[in-house]
């Protein structure tokens, strides 16, 4: 084994083998992930050269000890892991390397090669016939030269595919011509005439018509959900592999003396190691793999993934259902338990978008901005619209005007007859769960106004109420330029800003809405039930007024003639009681009396039809999973969502024509580049992923659609490091004027180093 230069990362032969280390030097980006360790297999390498690679894999295996996760890759099969290390993408070498030469030639331009690009995010390069026989109409060609490189681009690609080929390209020219080699494009052939007589020179005349390209064999989501637990363990002589459960999985499955094989629809082989495993049968964990990938039928190319107890990859722990770390749980809650108690800064959530994307809040819900900054609200609408072309009216929106010092910013419609219709203020916390409502938020951050629709559909609410609320968002999108961050919300699991903007006073009547919000008809007795301990935690919704609806941990208003019974369950506390005094003003004017439980008068039981069980035993703390934010590019393949996963990710990953998914466990965002032509498809394949996710996720789970340029502080503070101007042109010429103090023009005429520089005086790095 001899070490590859770092210049030649990315360059594989096909008659060798690899082994890749990686270990995450930032705590942030990764948050404690493992090492990874990967064997990697060329489609023509030797048995010589395979057992070579995996005894020193073996070797490195023992020195690092546990917390490394090991791979085993196969060429043009790569798990998306490998991939990622690799930007722009992977080289395909044809032959072997003597051992002599270098591994990549700097400066050689005595060469004459044909290379095959293709892929989505993650991109390769393959070595093929120097022939018009190796080209296909939906993939893209580099013909290598040496001091010219010429792009063909075929007629079938997208505009993102030549966008990355072309990345790659000016990748290939750097490392190997020093940047000393002209690039050509032919994305027209009738175009460019000239290089394309440069192509038949070298390839000859062509003759006949392009073949269509070979279809993309991509695992879709639905596939990747077909997952099956397999315990694995010897008997005598015999190795026992038994099925143990399909999913949802749940993590005690896993018994930290036994040896687990987890198959993910036979496109990719984890193998579970427990902590109390021999070493004999981690030496053997590749080989049972095997053994299991030719039992099954399944090509030699399948990815394995070997795990050790306590060191799961992220991929790995969410095909669970809920994964807690066992040897941080206890340190895990305390932090977000301390998280969640103290006090909110708006400033630090501004200023810290890492703590504002863990608590889920751009601010603290309270709508309100400095007038003397942000001019009057009508102002800065209007100014923001013009600079992009808009009309400047907003038909629909209650714009908030200067009063004294500061004024709230919060616009409500409730969805009837297909349309929406304004919620007076006064009711702007009452929802009907039979309706749906649109809640615009609108805030400033870093001199911008920015804005935060919130789409909430009632449990009752008809497939037409949501179709029409989903259309009634895009116009308000259409009438902001394309401005708003729009976030589903789900009755019942509302995101802490949602209710931090109502304070406290969110309240949902199981009922449909007259006009301004009300309901046509109240019966005589209703049932509340107060769930929160504070401003952002806190909802009130009305349930069955029986006795079987109680909770000995809850507190619960009961509404009958003259009178409005506040009942304290023994197990609520405190700050449950302050909340709930705080939403008894929303729902009722009447006399208030304060029942605690067990000395209910008998009037009490006979509003609710008379005794009956309900949950009495004390509520244990919600398991906080352990997860990481995870990453992925989409696209679709014959109607299926199709996910590619950008591992250790950075901004750089967002292009303009990508549309990508963050999972961050208890939020789905849809991240839309500037040029995505699939951006109405995104909610969609958020729902899709959610239902196909093999962990059985909750369909209820917020979806954030987010388009470049708006992203709020809640998705930023997901990524290591964030310049929230990499993309000014996204920027009003007002706002950069602001923000610069000089005009786009100006800015960009200045040398770059003077740009960078200006940008980090702001603290935008």
């Amino acid at each position: 084994m001899l070490p590859v230069p770092e210049g030649a990362y990315g360059n594989f032969f096909e008659e060798h083998c690899y082994v890749v280390l990686h270990v995450p030097q930032s705590l942030k980006a990764t948050q404690g992930a493992s090492s990874d360790l990967h064997y990697w297999v060329g489609k023509e390498a030797g048995a010589e050269a395979q057992g070579a690679a995996a005894t020193f894999v073996q070797q490195l295996q023992e020195e690092r000890g546990t917390l490394t996760v090991l791979h085993r890759e196969a060429q043009a099969h790569e798990s998306d892991c490998f991939r990622s290390y690799f930007r722009p993408g992977i080289i395909y070498r044809k032959g072997g390397l003597p051992s002599d030469l270098k591994h990549v030639e700097t400066n050689m331009f005595n060469i004459q090669r044909l290379l095959h690009i293709k892929g989505r995010k993650h991109m390769s390069a393959t070595e093929v016939e120097l022939s018009w026989n190796s080209f296909n109409k939906g993939d893209i060609f580099l013909l290598d030269l040496g001091k010219m490189m010429i792009q063909w681009n075929g007629p079938k690609t997208s505009i993102s595919e030549k966008a990355r080929g072309l990345a790659l390209t000016y990748s290939i020219r750097d490392r190997e011509r020093g940047g000393r080699a002209q690039i050509g494009v032919v994305d027209d052939e009738v175009k460019a005439p000239d290089l394309m007589q440069i192509m038949e020179s070298v390839l000859g005349r062509r003759v006949g018509s392009l073949r269509a390209a070979m279809p993309n064999k991509d695992i879709n989501q639905l596939q990747k959900a077909n997952i099956r637990l397999y315990h694995i363990y010897e008997k005598g002589k015999d190795l026992v592999v038994l099925e143990l459960a399909t999913p949802p999985l749940t993590q005690d499955l896993l018994q930290e003396e036994d040896f687990y094989i987890l198959d993910q629809g036979g496109f990719k082989i984890y193998v579970w190691q427990g902590g109390l495993s021999s070493l004999q049968e981690r030496k053997a964990a590749f080989s049972r793999a095997a053994g299991f990938i030719q039992a099954k039928g399944y090509p030699t190319y399948t990815n394995v993934e070997v795990v050790n107890d306590g060191a799961e990859s992220a991929a790995f722990k969410q095909l669970f259902r809920i994964w807690t770390e066992k040897r941080s749980r206890n340190r895990r809650l305390g932090r977000i338990d301390k998280l969640i108690h103290v006090k909110l800064d708006v400033g630090k959530l501004h200023s810290q978008p890492e703590l504002a994307a863990q608590l889920r809040m751009v601010d603290d819900g309270s709508g309100k901005v400095e007038v003397g900054k942000a001019q009057s609200l009508e102002q800065c609408h209007c100014q923001h619209r013009a600079d992009l072309g808009c009309d400047q009216s907003l038909p629909g929106s209650r714009l908030g005007h200067p009063q004294e010092e500061e004024t709230t910013l919060t616009d409500v419609w409730c969805m009837q007859d297909l349309r929406r219709q304004p919620v007076d203020p006064k009711h702007h916390g009452q929802l009907c769960a039979g309706n749906c409502y649109l809640v615009l938020y609108t805030y400033q951050r870093m001199g911008r106004v920015q804005y935060l629709l919130y789409l909430w559909q009632g449990h009752q609410a008809t497939a037409d109420e949501i179709e029409a609320l989903n259309s009634n968002a895009e116009e308000l999108d259409t009438m902001y330029c394309g401005a708003l961050v729009q976030e589903h919300v789900t009755m019942g699991s509302e995101p802490p800003h949602f209710l931090a903007i109502f304070q406290g006073q969110l309240v949902v009547f199981q009922e449909r809405a007259g006009h301004y919000g009300r309901g046509k008809s109240a019966p005589t007795t209703r049932l509340f039930h107060v769930q929160g301990t504070d401003s952002y935690s806190t909802r009130t919704v009305e349930v069955p007024a029986r006795a079987s609806s109680l909770n000995s941990n809850d507190i619960f208003l009961l509404v009958i003639a003259g009178v409005c019974y506040l009942w304290f369950g023994k197990g609520c506390n405190g700050d449950q009681r302050e909340m709930a005094r705080v939403a008894v003003t929303v729902i009722s004017k009447k006399n208030e009396e304060t029942v605690l439980e067990g000395q209910e008068p008998p009037h009490f039981w006979e509003a609710l039809g008379g005794r009956a069980p309900y949950p009495s035993n004390k509520r244990l703390p919600e398991e906080v999973p352990s997860v990481q934010p995870r990453l992925f590019e989409c696209s679709s393949q014959m109607g299926c969502l199709v996910l590619a996963e950008v591992v250790f990710f950075s901004q750089e990953d967002l292009g303009q024509y990508d549309v990508m998914l963050l999972d961050t466990w208890q939020e789905i965002f849809l991240w839309l580049g500037g040029a995505a032509g699939a951006w109405k498809k995104a909610v969609a394949w958020g729902q899709e992923y959610l239902k196909a996710h093999p962990a059985g996720r909750s369909l209820a789970t917020p979806i954030v659609l987010v388009k470049q340029g708006h992203e709020p502080p809640t998705f930023t503070g997901w990524f290591f490091t964030w310049d929230p101007y990499k993309w000014t042109f996204y920027l009003s010429d007002s706002d950069f004027q602001d923000i610069f103090g000089k005009s786009k023009e100006e800015f960009y005429n200045m040398a770059t180093w003077r740009q960078r520089q200006e940008k980090k005086q702001l603290g935008f790095f």
